[in-house]
């Protein structure tokens, strides 16, 4: 029975940076992936696929350029399932080469296999075969993602009704797809199809979408969705989902209401991917949702040796806060010196058009009771966006009146996951509203809208010697 000081199971964002800073703090460290290769759910069914899948959609359809040649206007007519995979395909093998070349070079030990507690110190890992192994180890991290929650009403046959990892293996482009979930994979799968002229129908239980977005920002991007003919079904829950025949699916909403579509995408959530981890084992309990609790500073859970990150310990559960977290842990699990994480992260949604944002937004400034004002700058103001082409999105930006410190700042539009860097410094930097206003901007850029923000916000706010 092997023994290591650091056993990882699950190989995505947090797990991969967990192990190799475990290594270069010079420790014995073994991952453990349950999936074909490594990379986990980002790199197979989330994160990388669906922007990449995202990025073919832009580009082949010519969406980027229907503001100046108009909305007819394609790169390619006739946009078939392959022309999207053969770009994927591509992405994943690379990101894949990469990470097992990062494990190599750094002589971190990787396993395939499903891995299960014996007990608290002690893994088994079943092989495809039903072979199996045990190992010990001083620490576990736990970082094996989520999977789709998949509800028994549903009746996913990997053919008409998918959950969002099925969608990627779509045999045929339909003409009408509805999706079910308007959180961020429900948003951002919308509006790819969207883009690529399949009529989309967007169902929500509640009232809104994307609530922790600052609600200008979510105002702005829903009348862009209303605008190019999406079809928004709000406020009403689905009793039933039926299947017609090939093709021909109807989902009953509360009230009698029903939307047919080709294609349903059920989108309403994701579940910690524990089910399988024996967990009684070790005496570690999860939620509900088969998500564990963690300490948020150190990512240790309620069994001191065995500590936890990324989407498996729920929000923000996104891959760039997850390697944070992997790498953090890591060094609590050693005993080595760890950094504490930014109070402010940004967090990207990939939708069409992309959302971005940082810091505190517009509703939650006023409740914590802090004097501010807004300034906000449109894409078309700019003479980038001009060029572009761009006929809509916006940059927003919150400032203190008393201190003048920068408090949010909330884009939609083209390039919003790329502009929201620059708030995101000033922010972390406690810098005020005349960084922008006393810097000069590269012309023509996108990044101008900061300047364009800062300037509305400055003509409204009181000069500073008052």
């Amino acid at each position: 029975m092997d023994h290591y000081q650091l056993i990882v199971i699950g190989s995505g964002p947090a797990g991969r940076r967990a192990a190799i800073q475990a290594a270069k703090f010079g420790r014995d460290v073994l991952v453990v992936e349950k999936g074909r290769r490594v990379g986990g759910v980002s790199v197979h069914t989330g994160t990388i696929p669906s922007k990449t899948l995202r990025e073919t959609a832009l580009n082949l359809s010519g969406w980027r350029e229907r503001g100046f040649y108009g909305r007819a206007y394609r790169v390619k007519q006739d946009i078939s399932a392959d022309d999207l995979r053969a770009r994927l395909h591509i992405t994943l093998n690379h990101e894949i080469e990469v990470l097992e070349h990062q494990f190599a070079r750094n002589k971190v030990d990787t396993l395939r296999g499903e891995a299960r507690f014996v007990d608290a110190h002690t893994l088994e890992v079943t092989g495809d075969a039903g072979e199996t192994l045990k190992f010990t180890a001083d620490r576990f991290l736990i970082a094996v993602g989520t999977k789709p929650f998949r509800p028994d009403y549903v009746p996913f046959d990997g053919e008409c009704v998918l959950d969002s990892d099925e969608i990627l293996e779509l045999a045929d482009l339909p003409r009408s797809i509805a999706v079910i979930g308007a959180g961020v994979i429900g948003v951002e799968y919308a509006t790819i199809f969207s883009a690529l002229d399949v009529h989309v129908t967007l169902v929500e239980p509640r009232n809104s979408m994307l609530d922790f977005i600052d609600s200008e920002l979510v105002a702005d991007f829903t009348h862009e969705l209303r605008d190019r003919g999406m079809a928004l079904r709000f406020g009403a829950k689905v009793e039933k989902i039926v299947k017609h025949g090939p093709g021909k699916c109807e989902i009953t909403l509360e009230g009698g209401r029903s939307v047919r579509s080709n294609v349903v995408l059920f989108a309403a959530g994701r579940m910690g991917a524990t089910d399988s981890l024996n967990l009684e084992a070790c005496g570690l309990p999860a939620d509900h949702r088969g998500r564990l609790k963690v300490d948020p500073a150190t990512f240790q859970t309620e069994v001191p040796h065995i500590f936890a990150a990324g989407d498996v310990i729920g929000f923000p559960s996104l891959a760039s806060t997850s390697m944070e977290q992997g790498r953090i842990a890591a060094c609590h699990a050693l005993g080595e010196k760890a950094y504490d994480p930014p109070e402010y992260f940004p967090y990207g949604i990939y939708a069409v058009p992309e959302i971005s944002t940082v810091g505190m937004t517009e509703e939650e400034v006023k409740q914590r009771g802090i004097p501010y004002e807004c300034g906000i700058a449109r894409f078309r103001e700019t003479s980038r966006g001009h060029i572009m082409g761009l006929n809509s999105g916006m940059l927003k930006m919150i400032f203190s009146l008393k201190t003048r410190r920068l408090l949010g700042c909330h884009i939609v539009g083209e390039g919003a996951t790329e502009l929201v860097h620059i708030g995101q410094a000033v922010l972390n930097l406690k810098g005020t509203l005349e960084y922008f206003v006393e810097n000069t901007f590269n012309y023509p850029t996108l990044a101008e809208a900061y300047k364009i923000a800062a300037l509305d916000a400055w003509n409204r706010m009181p000069p500073l010697d008052r």
